[in-house]
């Protein structure tokens, strides 16, 4: 990334905030379906917790 902003070429400057954006793009893309995943596992053992708690009745 450092050689990004070394370069007086616009051209290299453009391609790497190209490349920061689709990089950024992926990672809030990946960040987003691991939030998914947990909110999805988080809501599966609190149902699992309460239905054990509730079996007895």
């Amino acid at each position: 990334m450092g050689h990004c902003y070394s370069s007086p070429s616009s051209t290299e400057e453009h391609n790497c905030d190209e490349e920061d954006s689709s990089v950024k793009k992926r990672c809030l893309a990946m960040a987003k379906e691991q939030r998914s995943r947990f909110y999805i596992l988080r809501r599966c053992i609190i149902m699992l917790l309460c239905w054990r708690k509730y079996e007895k009745y």
